[in-house]
């Protein structure tokens, strides 16, 4: 874990990350944790059912999700380039606080609540770079939501950055002259092919 994402888990004082814990400013007033003590990894692999039902039972956190999340973006983006235009971690974390908060209110938004999600960078999210991997895009950030994500947002997703894409989505391979090649999840000398390369890995 980053040391800066780390702080701010450990700063934190909303939800338990482990079973058994507890917290003094909030313990009387937050679920505890239930369960055995998840592995990030065990948190990035879960479908998007499981996950959903995770975080809405509060067997996971919603902050601990997205921990894992950029955790393991931190940990295998470097080799593949399939996330762009990565948005601030400490603004992340502090979004899904905000959706812990949220459920402790009985506030459920939907069944995405909390979700980490990137979309495809040919799609605008408001306040997140946007150039379709063109040079004449490069500092282009979006003014307002497509529908597709205003729907997305408004089931509870939290939106991390974006997923690279051939330039104008033009291609059967991902790469273009803003962010570079994506490269296969599984052999890092080969394609994970287009115009969805950077989602598909």
């Amino acid at each position: 874990m980053s040391k800066t994402i780390a702080n701010e888990v450990d700063g934190q004082v909303a939800l338990p990350l482990a079973a058994g814990t507890t917290t003094t400013a909030a313990s009387d007033t937050v679920p505890q944790t239930r369960g055995p003590a998840r592995r990030p990894s065990d948190i990035v692999m879960m479908d998007a059912a499981t996950l959903a039902s995770a975080i809405r039972s509060r067997q996971v956190s919603c902050l601990e999700v997205m921990t894992s999340y950029l955790d393991h973006i931190e940990k295998m983006n470097p080799h593949v380039n399939a996330i762009v235009a990565l948005q601030d971690p400490a603004g992340l974390l502090a979004q899904a606080r905000e959706r812990d908060s949220q459920l402790t209110r009985g506030e459920w938004m939907g069944p995405l609540h909390g979700f980490p999600h990137a979309v495809k960078d040919l799609v605008p999210v408001k306040g997140i770079k946007m150039t379709m991997g063109s040079p004449i895009l490069k500092d282009f950030v979006a003014t307002a939501d497509s529908v597709m994500v205003e729907r997305l947002r408004k089931a509870g997703v939290i939106f991390i950055g974006k997923t690279n894409t051939p330039e104008f989505g033009l291609g059967s391979h991902t790469y273009n002259p803003v962010y570079g090649v994506t490269r296969n999840a599984y052999d890092q000398s080969r394609s994970p092919g287009g115009s969805s390369g950077g989602a598909a890995v």
